[in-house]
């Protein structure tokens, strides 16, 4: 008697009308889901805080995210997924980030300014690609045999800035709800559950509440 009382007590509770969209829809719900006040404020720090990279430095990332992965036929680009606010998110969490991410953006601008003599970000999309397309490899070599250019040693710093915008830019985008779509990943998709069949309550002595029937959602069964 007693097992049966606390589960309808916590069927009626459960089926309660709250705003669970109006929670879920908030910026912040990721930080209520049961961590502790210290994990708490350490994302609030990491989310209100000041910025690290300056507005020029963001306008710079959404245009090399979006090279990396632009828009198609079958999802959003990487500015669509916010990766930029990802990155952002990233370099305060885990600090090692900050120095290569700053140094390397710094680097293509200094390359764009004595080759286009303006800043990456301001350059069109032909002198963009073509300096992507010599830092876009691992390392120099496979830069060279892909290319055909010489490449100096100089742009070994811009290689390996590239190659760590590109996998954090693939991280946040295939972490995102816009990537997840994109694989096609289900996850864990819940079951249309109209509660106990009556015949299995009935054998059991016991029957759901009108209040209990009404507050709950029914299926219609196919």
């Amino acid at each position: 008697m007693l097992i049966g009382t606390a589960a309808s007590g916590v069927l009626v509770e459960a089926c309660k009308n709250t705003d669970k969209k109006a929670i879920a829809a908030s910026k912040d719900a990721f930080m209520y889901e049961g961590r502790m006040e210290e994990e708490d404020k350490y994302l609030k720090k990491l989310t209100t805080g000041d910025k690290f990279f300056t507005d020029h430095e963001m306008a710079t990332i959404i245009v090399l995210e979006d090279i990396i992965l632009p828009k198609d036929e079958v999802s959003g680009s990487a500015s669509d997924a916010k990766v930029h606010e990802f990155l952002e998110f990233i370099v305060k969490d885990m600090p090692s980030h900050q120095t290569p991410l700053r140094g390397g953006l710094r680097w293509l601008d200094i390359y764009c300014l004595n080759h286009y003599e303006k800043a990456f970000k301001d350059c069109d999309k032909k002198q963009q690609l073509e300096i992507v397309d010599l830092i876009a490899f691992p390392v120099v070599k496979d830069a060279i045999a892909k290319t055909g250019r010489k490449v100096r040693p100089e742009m070994a710093q811009g290689i390996a800035f590239f190659s760590k915008m590109r996998d954090m830019v693939m991280t946040g985008f295939y972490t995102s709800e816009i990537g997840v779509k994109d694989l096609g990943y289900m996850g864990n998709t819940p079951n249309q559950w109209n509660g106990v069949p009556d015949d299995v309550l009935k054998q059991y002595g016991y029957a759901y509440s009108e209040r209990e029937l009404k507050e709950c959602v029914s299926f219609d069964k196919a």
